[in-house]
């Protein structure tokens, strides 16, 4: 069964291990503990199988913290302890948004493969220097991008979509409600510089599974807003944000993003996803069916066959993680081709820069 913890800033999946190698034959390290979700990153990498030798970060607190949930790591005196052990084939990051890609580069400067949380980049710079580094080296730079890959009800729906359940996809539409929790945040996720802004971090997450449920390479950004309804108090904060896009192919994307999920809410956010295609339509209910089932992955589908309901969490398994440990061993592109991950990237960045700014 999927476990979804969250208390803010922490979301953390669990599954069923499901381990496509033998102990000891893909070994990993964590480093940089600044955003929990590198509990759900190194949750879905040990399921499937991969060794956590090490983990590192310069705050003592946050490494013991780590340890409590992953004892088996190791605490390397250094980020050079990990990057010079021959046996790590990849280093998986959840440093402040802006220090995400100086972490890659270093880590693919040493020859290994990188896995970071989203949002990968707050620069078109930082993309560029990445593509430039994954072409010189060849080693991977791959992304947390969570809200698809780590939640079954998003799982489930690309299957469906993959049977042609609902014909050509011709529209995605996303919500994607946080909760703030101001008090648990640390003081970069409130300076724009640090982390980017609300379309280049959490509307990262929504771009990325338009791309993959409308199959589309590429996309234009036809309009974005942002705005800071309500938080007057973090000035360089945006609460609010929105976003529409046109694929290459024709399909659209409208998306929003927002910290204005209720307290009286069971979970941190309502995130929705709605897919519309040529012969039906699907409906994510991630974490919440409101006031009605408990829990999260529940999926509508509706068809020339009918209407459909599916509850899917413990059902559907996360088979990114696994995929990616064997596209690091096989040099493949099975879990997520590298071109993908970083339109997702350029995408959001762009829907970022281009944003007119709403005032309250």
């Amino acid at each position: 069964m999927a476990v979804q913890q969250a208390d803010g800033m922490n979301y953390a999946p669990k599954g069923e291990p499901s381990p496509v190698v033998k102990p000891g034959g893909f070994v990993i390290a964590a480093a940089a503990l600044d955003h929990g979700h590198i509990y759900g990153m190194c949750n879905g990498l040990t399921e499937a199988g991969a060794t956590l030798k090490y983990v590192y970060d310069p705050d003592p607190e946050k490494v013991a913290a780590f340890r409590r949930s992953f004892p088996q790591a190791r605490a390397a005196e250094s980020l050079e302890q990990i990057l010079a052990d021959p046996e790590v084939r990849l280093v998986a990051g959840a440093a402040v948004t802006s220090e995400r890609c100086p972490l890659g580069l270093r880590v693919m400067d040493a020859g290994k493969d990188y896995f970071t949380d989203k949002a990968p980049f707050t620069t078109l710079e930082q993309l560029e220097a990445a593509r430039k580094k994954v072409r010189e080296t060849g080693c991977k730079y791959m992304v947390y991008y969570s809200e698809r890959l780590h939640v079954e009800g998003a799982v489930f729906a690309g299957q469906l979509i993959e049977q042609g359940a609902v014909g050509r996809v011709l529209q995605v539409l996303g919500m994607g409600p946080h909760r703030l929790s101001a008090e648990s945040r640390p003081a970069w996720f409130f300076e724009h510089e640090r982390y980017g802004g609300i379309l280049c971090d959490i509307g990262s997450h929504q771009i990325e599974q338009y791309l993959y449920y409308s199959g589309e390479k590429d996309a234009r950004v036809v309009r974005s807003q942002v705005a800071n309804y309500n938080h007057p108090q973090y000035p360089e904060l945006e609460d609010f944000g929105d976003c529409t896009l046109v694929g290459g192919n024709g399909s659209t994307n409208y998306f929003r993003v927002d910290w204005f999920t209720p307290d009286g809410l069971s979970t941190w956010g309502d995130g929705r996803c709605f897919i519309l295609g040529t012969d039906g339509y699907i409906e994510i209910r991630k974490y919440v069916d409101v006031a009605h089932q408990p829990g999260g992955d529940h999926v509508y589908l509706v068809n020339r066959d009918g209407e459909q309901r599916f509850d899917v969490a413990g059902k559907v398994g996360f088979p990114f993680f696994g995929q990616l440990i064997l596209d690091c061993l096989n040099r493949t592109e099975n879990a997520m081709t590298q071109e993908h991950a970083f339109k997702a990237a350029e995408l959001c960045l762009l829907a970022q820069e281009k944003a007119e700014r709403i005032s309250g």
